[in-house]
């Protein structure tokens, strides 16, 4: 697995969904923002406490996830 030093998962926050340093912003709201058409400015300016690594970030955690393969266990 690559690190993502920026990505956090603890069930007590947002019922464990992959977030940013800990605080309750998902990778899920900011790559939809992104995905929306808002700009990195306009994301930083409506959560000033993100830095632009954990935008970056976002996305190639995102990136990494859709490319992830799932083997099935062989259960004999």
């Amino acid at each position: 697995m690559r690190e993502f030093d920026r990505i956090t998962t603890n069930p007590e926050v947002m019922g464990g969904k992959p977030c940013i340093r800990g605080m309750r912003v998902t990778v899920g709201t900011l790559v939809g923002l992104m995905a929306s058409g808002h700009s990195h400015a306009d994301i930083l300016s409506a959560y000033p406490y993100l830095e632009e690594a954990d935008l970056r970030q976002a996305l190639a955690y995102a990136a990494w996830r859709v490319e992830e393969v799932e083997v099935p266990l062989n259960r004999s």
